[in-house]
């Protein structure tokens, strides 16, 4: 017990020794920087594969972990803590795995960079340490401090071309929608800690029972659980960037292109599904809150895809597929399947990843460009890179028998199953997501690799990556293929309850991933089907007659305009946030600022300046001129007393 422990510190902590070494001695290291940071990634990956086979082959309960004392205040208590059970190791093993990969696919993607990259190496490194302390935390404060650390972490990683003002632009975007959404976050942790009297997990899901009728006053009176539960999503909302909350994700793609694969498929923005699988026993609970993420979650997936299809941005493109399969996995979790919400994470990190990957060989070999409609016929040029994005594509459309299938398809068929309005809500929204992903993913494909040269400079230059960034993209497509078959039996089939080990918590009663053996075999194949009618109409209006696309942006244009501006958020936020924002900034700044605290001070200089300049002129140093003064004085003083007496 005590090794398997020492060996997950040590997991936990190599990413920690490689940011500080990379980020402390990388400018005299040189491109030993990478390697030591790749080597303590490869260190890292390798013990969490061997803590998931430890828990599942031994039987191993779950286990805290002290490190040292943390915040001692009063009655507060927040120990550091690194707890140990399936849930959290799961994810570090899929972290570090994605990541270790991402490491060394930047040594050759960052190859071309004038600047030394030790500061990019160390900003992964911090990044993953983050995520790592986020989901090992066994208190909510613990948690928030990897979540504030994966936010810094983006910020850093997002401006890390600073001459850019784009990328600066997108990196404080990032920073402040995030910040808004942890407002609610924070305010969540402090209701759960004065109601329910800790931030411990353990302390929390046992106090929940003894609050199920309790109350909060606000604007009405609402059950207490209910509004914690929600204050929690809204946090995860920001995080892992849903409806209202995800106008940061597509801008976050100016940063460089490992940095997409990173924050888009294994850390930040699975965060906030972590979270609410982490407090399942509490969700659990709030069935008015479970049918809002429902809500939340289908509505994005199926706004992500409609903007995904008319994107010219190759990145942009999977970005906001990104936005579509996080909908996914919070529709799970709103009918009460985590386990496969944790599914869908797992595979997703894997397929999502590969194209995200596969995007930047495509934009490593066509010199930095990324606008979809410059390129075409390069699946000669890259067959390699081409192959990979076939793969991911499939997995992310849910064809069989690849990753996706297995765990989108279980997340449709429990929200079926789960027999609620707002449940068939999540179904319906998702198959038709399920067309349109694989309509843009497939739209993707033929323009970029089918079809004639549109710029012919592009595309006779273009050649395929070095080995450090095929070699990644390799590893990632065995995963996209196997993770779903392999992993199935274990996340959401029979023995998943044994698998979990209590990490996870359902209610008696909430058997909704029993019953997903239950789904009919109509309703089980619509997902399969919509994603093949989506290649089809993918093929036919990009291959077979590729002007249908113009005519239809012609004849429906507002439609066009609409979804090429993303449904307006950001002119709308601009409208109503940003600029009567700015005027009040400005007139703080001119008016109060300005003219105020700097403009009374400034004035009593003046006058204090003024006064002392006539107080001067008196002083003339002639012996004479005092004495006089001092006689008058005198008169005044004498006929004062006589008068007065």
């Amino acid at each position: 017990m005590q090794a398997a422990s020492f060996l997950f510190e040590v997991a936990v902590f190599a990413p920690l020794i490689g940011f500080l070494v990379a980020g402390g001695f990388g400018r005299l290291m040189g491109d030993g920087a990478a390697r030591f940071t790749t080597i303590a990634l490869m260190l890292c990956a390798a013990l969490s594969a061997i803590g998931v086979l430890g828990f599942e082959m031994g039987g191993v309960n779950p286990i805290v972990v002290p490190v040292a004392d943390w915040i001692h205040a009063a009655g507060f208590a927040a120990d550091w803590q690194l707890r140990m059970d399936m849930l959290s190791v799961s994810v570090v093993a899929m972290v570090t795995t994605v990541s270790v990969l991402v490491h060394v696919y930047s040594v050759g993607y960052m190859a071309h960079e004038a600047q030394p990259v030790y500061r990019f190496f160390a900003y992964l490194s911090l990044f993953t340490f983050a995520m790592l302390m986020l989901v090992t935390s066994d208190n909510l404060l613990q948690l928030f401090f990897g979540w504030e650390g994966v936010g810094l972490a983006s910020y850093l990683l997002i401006g890390y071309w600073y001459d850019r003002p784009a990328a600066c632009a997108a990196a404080i975007k990032a920073f402040v929608v995030n910040r808004i959404a942890d407002l609610f976050f924070l305010v969540g942790i402090s209701l759960i800690y004065i109601r329910l009297g800790s931030v411990s997990y353990d302390a929390i899901f046992a106090a929940i029972p003894y609050h199920v009728h309790d109350t909060f006053q606000l604007f009405g009176t609402h059950p207490l659980l209910e509004v914690i539960a929600t204050l929690l999503f809204i946090g995860a909302m920001g995080k892992s960037a849903q409806l209202f909350l995800h106008t940061w994700l597509p801008d976050a793609m100016e940063g460089p292109t490992p940095v997409s694969a990173l924050i888009h498929a294994a850390t930040m923005v699975t965060a906030g599904v972590f979270l609410m699988v982490r407090m399942s026993p509490l969700v659990e609970l709030a069935p008015v809150t479970r049918d809002l993420i429902i809500l939340i979650g289908g509505t994005t997936s199926f706004f992500a895809a409609t903007v995904g299809l008319v994107q010219p941005d190759i990145k942009r493109t999977i970005a906001y597929s990104t936005c579509s399969q996080l909908g996914y996995m919070f529709v799970a979790v709103g009918v009460g399947a985590y386990q496969a919400s944790m599914f869908h994470l797992t595979t997703h990190a894997f397929f999502k990843a590969l194209l995200f990957l596969g995007a930047g060989c495509v934009i490593h070999a066509v010199h930095d460009e990324q606008d979809m409609f410059r390129m075409g016929g390069l699946w000669r040029k890259i067959p390699y890179t081409y192959a990979a994005m076939w793969i991911g594509s499939l997995a992310l459309a849910g064809i069989f028998p690849f990753a996706g299938y297995w765990s989108k398809d279980a997340i449709l068929e429990a929200a079926w199953m789960s027999g609620s309005a707002m449940g068939h809500y999540g179904w319906v929204m998702g198959c038709i997501t399920a067309f349109l992903t694989a309509l843009y993913s497939w739209r993707l494909i033929f323009l970029v690799f089918h079809g004639q040269p549109r710029d012919l400079h592009l595309n006779e230059g273009a050649h395929e990556s070095p080995p450090s960034m095929i070699v990644p993209l390799a590893v990632l497509s065995v995963g996209a293929v196997l993770a779903g078959v392999v992993l199935a039996p274990f996340y959401i089939g029979a023995n998943q309850a044994g698998f979990w080990g209590g990490a996870i918590a359902s209610l008696p009663g909430h058997d909704i991933m029993e019953r997903l053996e239950q789904t009919p075999g109509l309703i089980a194949l619509v997902p399969t089907f919509a994603g093949v009618a989506g290649i089809a109409v993918a093929y036919l209006c990009y291959i077979a007659s590729p002007g249908i696309p113009a005519t239809l942006a012609r004849s429906l244009r507002p439609l066009y305009l609409f979804l090429l501006n993303k449904w307006y958020f950001d002119e709308v936020y601009g409208a109503i946030f940003v600029r009567p924002y700015r005027a009040l900034a400005r007139l703080l700044w001119k008016g109060a600022d300005e003219g105020v605290i700097e403009g009374i001070p400034e004035g009593l200089a003046r006058l204090t300046a003024g006064s002392a300049g006539q107080a001067v002129r008196v002083q003339t140093g002639s012996m004479a001129v005092y004495a006089f003064s001092m006689l008058i004085g005198l008169v005044v003083l004498l006929t004062t007393i006589l008068f007065a007496s």
